[in-house]
């Protein structure tokens, strides 16, 4: 798959955004939604820090995309995400009418855009989301493997 410079950009934002996670210690798990080139929404998984089951990185970045532009349906919005979405995220993607994700590293164990389930393009939806990933792989899937490395040398997981 190819990529441009702009989307090797808005990922390192991704990137970014999950690095707040980690130091939050929640799962390194980063987003931004970009519309016309501009960041429009931001998130990064903030479950353990607000005690929230959906306080996932993508539902952050859609929910401040969509208050930005005033709207429910981010038609022309790309998100970028450090991880493949879990099924609750896909979903929301799908109910946003968003037309792109680009995702850097797939979820072996809850991936919902292509690797265990595809809600994202499942044909009897009334929306597809155009799915592109392996962006920026290698260095998001470090980042989540070095959270656990340092949970477990700690004790905790």
């Amino acid at each position: 798959m190819s990529f441009s410079a702009d989307d090797e950009k808005w990922m390192r934002a991704a990137l970014e955004e999950a690095e707040k996670a980690r130091i939050h210690e929640d799962v390194p798990i980063g987003a931004v939604a970009v519309l016309n080139g501009t960041i429009i929404g931001r998130g990064y998984n903030q479950r353990e820090a607000d005690q929230d089951p959906t306080a996932h990185a993508e539902i952050v970045a859609i929910r401040q995309a969509a208050q930005k532009i005033g709207h429910w349906r981010l038609e022309d919005v790309t998100l970028y995400c450090t991880l493949e979405p879990c099924a609750m995220c896909a979903g929301a993607m799908v109910l946003a009418r968003l037309p792109r994700l680009v995702y850097a590293t797939s979820d072996p164990k809850a991936g919902a855009g292509g690797s265990i389930m595809n809600i994202t393009c499942h044909p009897q939806l009334n929306h597809q989301v155009q799915v592109e990933s392996g962006l920026l792989a290698n260095e998001a899937a470090e980042q989540i493997r070095s959270f656990f490395r340092m949970l477990r040398a700690r004790g905790e997981k």
